[in-house]
């Protein structure tokens, strides 16, 4: 189900249950601002999903409200994240749902980090 990113923050969604460590999941990073870990339904030999430890909805939520710390800290954190995987050299794509137009699915930002072939175009043409 879609998410309707301007909704309040829903702290009973699955990336909040994984921040208290109420669901466990495959880590490959964390510091004071951020998580990175695999994702559950990879659509990409590697698929890695960073999430802010801050309670935002959407891209559009964390930009607007989000302290300059939080997003220095996030957006460093993706960037390290994408290194420490030897994903620069061969390439890798950043996709940040927001909103029902989007299929965001889960009421927090993240961002996927997706890499180990060859992606193809960023979306299918629709006539």
């Amino acid at each position: 189900m879609a998410v309707d990113a301007t909704q309040p923050y829903d702290d009973q969604n699955v990336f909040a249950k994984i921040l208290r460590g109420e669901i466990p999941c495959r880590k490959v990073y964390e510091d004071e601002w951020s998580l990175a870990f695999h994702d559950i339904n990879p659509q990409s030999p590697t698929h890695i999903l960073v999430i802010p430890k801050g309670a935002y909805v959407s891209w559009d939520d964390f930009s607007a409200k989000a302290s300059d710390g939080e997003i220095t800290g996030f957006v460093r954190a993706v960037g390290f994240v994408a290194r420490e995987a030897g994903l620069v050299a061969p390439g890798y794509r950043l996709l940040a749902n927001t909103g029902t137009n989007s299929h965001q699915e889960v009421p927090h930002l993240h961002v996927h980090v997706f890499a180990g072939r060859q992606l193809g175009p960023l979306l299918a043409r629709v006539d």
